[in-house]
């Protein structure tokens, strides 16, 4: 995964093309020290075209971890993914960008 800090927010870009159950807990355990005392963390979703509820957990998990008040921020969502956050509703909790770029702007 590659990582960008800027201030207090952190910039997250899994390399994996599905966050599923073979992949989540490998990407929760990599990025939950990286989330931790950050109030925003934009997690770059460029290379992940599919996310299940394993997927859709660990990003839960990360946001969980990091300090009150934070916001877990994702930005470029292949359509799938748009539809899974609507479809679940977690789109009122995850606010979605179009770039890194605007996810920083918030």
């Amino acid at each position: 995964m590659a990582t960008r800090i800027q201030s207090d927010a952190v910039v997250l870009r899994p390399r994996m093309s599905r966050l599923d159950a073979a992949s989540a807990a490998g990407f929760r355990s990599e990025a939950l020290p990286m989330v931790r005392n950050k109030s925003v963390c934009i997690v770059d979703l460029t290379a992940v075209g599919f996310v299940d509820s394993s997927g859709l957990g660990s990003l839960v998990s990360l946001l969980k971890a990091m300090r009150p008040g934070s916001q877990l921020r994702l930005a470029n969502c292949a359509g799938a993914v748009r539809q899974l956050l609507t479809l679940t509703r977690l789109d009122r909790i995850f606010r979605t960008y179009d770039s890194v770029e605007a996810a920083l702007g918030g």
